[in-house]
Parts: structure tokens; sequence; C-alpha cells
């Protein structure tokens, strides 16, 4: 953007704000049983929207989590990245003890609550959430990327490494070949080549997004590597955490 010297001032000069990120109020307790969260999956489904972003999604909030050995603790990573420059703006590290066993398609439960505090943490409020999860390719409709969403009211998109449900051909070996992820006729997601003969990657709406627009931001948001940037800084920052975790020293709150 002309005139400004560096991403932090070309994301105030987009109002943006600097600001720390404020965060609705949780409509549920994250101390739940599998049953009742899967009956909070399925009424939270009914309010993730799938259409364009209204806007230029220029700031994008890439999410993981990792868990320290002692099985206590979930530990995140928040990553804003400028997309048109594909510098970073800033990152936090949150903890928060885990209150919810290991469920599969209940894993939202187990992540959310550390993942929200270092979200909170940022002093910028992205555009756009990009989750190492599942958004709509999930068998409830609600992965992480949507529950995440909802909560934040955030346009949000999930870009996971591997299949959790659904059906679809290869993608071509091209940088940008894909595929439709279907379930019976139902499209949820996109497998999609983000590097010329690599692994693809599972790409679905979370909130506020149609499927082609989550692809594209996917696509812009991979430099050299398999994942997008966002993302793949959030896995090493949480992972260097997570090595970092039996030091007292190195703990975060």
């Amino acid at each position: 953007m002309t005139g400004c010297s560096s991403p932090l001032r070309a994301f105030a000069a987009l109002g943006a704000g600097l600001t720390t990120m404020k965060i609705p109020r949780v409509p549920h307790r994250w101390s739940l049983s599998p049953r009742a969260a899967v009956a909070v999956q399925r009424r939270l489904a009914a309010r993730v929207v799938q259409a364009p972003p209204a806007r230029e999604l220029r700031f994008v909030a890439g999410l993981d989590a990792a868990f320290p050995p002692d099985g206590q603790q979930c530990l995140a990573a928040a990553v804003l990245l400028d997309l048109a420059s594909l510098d970073v703006i800033e990152q936090t590290l949150a903890a928060r003890p885990l209150r919810f066993p290991y469920v599969p398609g209940l894993l939202s439960f187990r992540e959310a609550p550390a993942l929200l505090a270092a979200l909170r943490k940022l002093r910028h409020r992205p555009d756009v959430l990009m989750c190492d999860g599942q958004g709509l390719a999930h068998p409830r409709r609600f992965g992480i990327a949507c529950h995440l969403g909802v909560v934040c009211d955030l346009p949000a998109i999930g870009c996971a490494k591997s299949r959790l449900v659904g059906d679809s051909a290869m993608p071509g070996v091209d940088k940008g070949n894909r595929e439709p992820l279907t379930i019976g006729e139902e499209c949820v997601g996109a497998v999609l080549r983000t590097r010329e003969r690599t692994k693809p990657l599972f790409v679905s709406v979370g909130h506020r997004m149609d499927l082609d627009s989550a692809c594209a931001l996917v696509l812009a948001a991979c430099d050299n590597h398999r994942l997008p940037e966002p993302t793949r800084l959030a896995d090493r920052l949480v992972s260097q955490a997570r090595l970092r975790w039996a030091s007292p020293q190195g703990r975060t709150s």
C-alpha cells in the first residue's frame, strides 16, 4: 500500500484498528459430556453462513494447537499475517487446561478454549481465521473452523492436512488443481493441490465464506510450502512451545 512503510502501518491504514481482539461471549460451556457436545454442534451448525466475503480479506490469523506430554494442557498459537506481502504482523501463544476427552469429531471442545485465548491476545482484529482443521467437511458440518468462526463472528476457513469425511478424485499435479470433496450429493469441501506434485490439502468453509473464496485465499497464502503460511507458522510456533513446556521458564499463560 502506497505511503505505508511497514505491514503494521498498512494494517492501521486499512482501518483495522489497534485494539485488543474482542470475542463475543461463547454460547455454551466447554465442560460437557460428549452427547451434550454433539447437541451443541448440531445447534450451532445452523448459524454457519456460506456466502462470498462481503469485503477484502487481507489479514489472516493462522491457528493451530498442540498438546504437551503431560496430557493436562492445550497450547495454541495465533499468527496474524498480511496476505499482500506474507509478512507476519504479530503472533501469540496461550495455554488452557484440558476439560474435554479425546473424541473423534469433537476436537474443537479440546482445542477451542486455548485457541480463543490466543486470539484474545492479538492487538489487531483479523479479517479471516484459517484453522488447521476442518470446517464443513465434518460429520455434523461443524468442524473447528465453523466453531471458531461462529463464536468469533468472523469469516473462517478449514485447511486440513488429512481427510475426515467425504470422497473425492485426486486433483491434478499442478498447483491450484482441485476436486470436490463430497458426501453423497453434497459438496462439503475441496481437495486442493497447493504445491506441484505434493500431497493436497482439504479445504472447507468455516463461516461467512464460500468454497471458491476459501480455496483462493489458501492458494494466496501459500509461498514455497505445501501449507499456507498462516497455519504453517502457527504450527511451528506451537510446536516450539510444546518442546519448551517441560521448562517452567518456557510456559505461557
